[in-house]
């Protein structure tokens, strides 16, 4: 092979003669974060576009509210370690958060009945509040499977992690997500959302739930009811009155939140919002 020929082989595998499209190498570079915004702002807004989503309903929640069943088997485990290693103060702490857990367990069941009661009452034409979660385990598992059981779209907006995950398996195929940005993400939560509704959750849940918050507060969103569910949790967790009696937010602040102990009062509680019939 002359030198030219060797160098014209060189030329075709040099990374530079990639088409831009088709170069991950390229795309992930630093200097194309904003393309990598973009991108991830566009694909979702695309797909809801070709399927003529108009509204949603946010569905948050903790990933670790898992379906009674497997609760029962996680805190069947828990016990079995604390009683091979009775004075282990981590194995009694992991059985008294497994039994805490699974007190927990009918959210799971909550989400979804309200999930199917939304898509049955709300989706007749499959347009109109879409079910929307994180995509991911527990009650976001739920929340989609309620409207996988109607028979109805929903929609996983999930993320890359530090460990490996994947979507459960009651999303629309075509209406689930996988996201590097949390903004994006986030920014896609909200963009079309009619109801927020947040059942007991972590760190993840505490953050959507103040970023629509605070967007609320600011006016910075659309007007949409946010409901919680369990007020008896929440009411540990975070103490809006106080807030409110310290002067650190307004007392109109606090008519942002609504509280639900079933589907039929969150669901009556959306359809008077925005004046429909329950």
């Amino acid at each position: 092979m002359s030198d030219a020929e060797q160098n014209l082989q060189a030329i075709l595998s040099s990374p530079s003669y990639i088409l831009a499209e088709l170069d991950t190498a390229l795309l992930a570079r630093r200097e194309l974060r904003p393309v990598r915004l973009q991108l991830e702002l566009l694909k979702p807004e695309m797909a809801f576009h070709e399927h003529n989503i108009g509204s949603t309903i946010v569905v948050f929640g903790s990933t670790r509210i898992a379906e009674r069943v497997e609760l029962e088997k996680r805190l069947a485990t828990d016990k079995a370690a604390l009683t091979a290693s009775p004075a282990d103060a981590g194995c009694a702490r992991a059985v008294a958060q497994a039994e805490r857990l699974l007190a927990k367990a009918p959210y799971y069941d909550l989400a979804r009945q309200f999930t199917h009661l939304v898509s049955s009452r709300a989706q007749n034409d499959g347009h109109e509040y879409v079910v929307v979660t994180g995509g991911g385990p527990g009650i976001m598992e739920a929340a989609n499977r309620g409207a996988f059981d109607a028979g109805a779209k929903s929609v996983g907006l999930n993320i890359t992690l530090g460990t490996e995950q994947i979507p459960n398996p009651y999303i629309t195929p075509d209406l689930c997500f996988q996201f590097h940005y949390f903004a994006l993400r986030k920014l896609h939560f909200l963009l079309r959302a009619q109801a927020l509704v947040v059942f007991p959750g972590g760190f993840g849940t505490l953050d959507e739930l103040f970023d629509a918050l605070t967007l609320r507060q600011t006016r910075r969103m659309q007007e949409i009811p946010i409901i919680m569910f369990g007020r008896k949790f929440w009411d540990q967790v975070i103490d809006f009155q106080f807030l409110a009696d310290e002067g650190i937010i307004t007392d109109a602040d606090l008519d942002l939140i609504s509280y639900a102990e079933t589907p039929e009062e969150a669901w009556n509680t959306i359809a008077s919002f925005h004046r429909h019939e329950p």
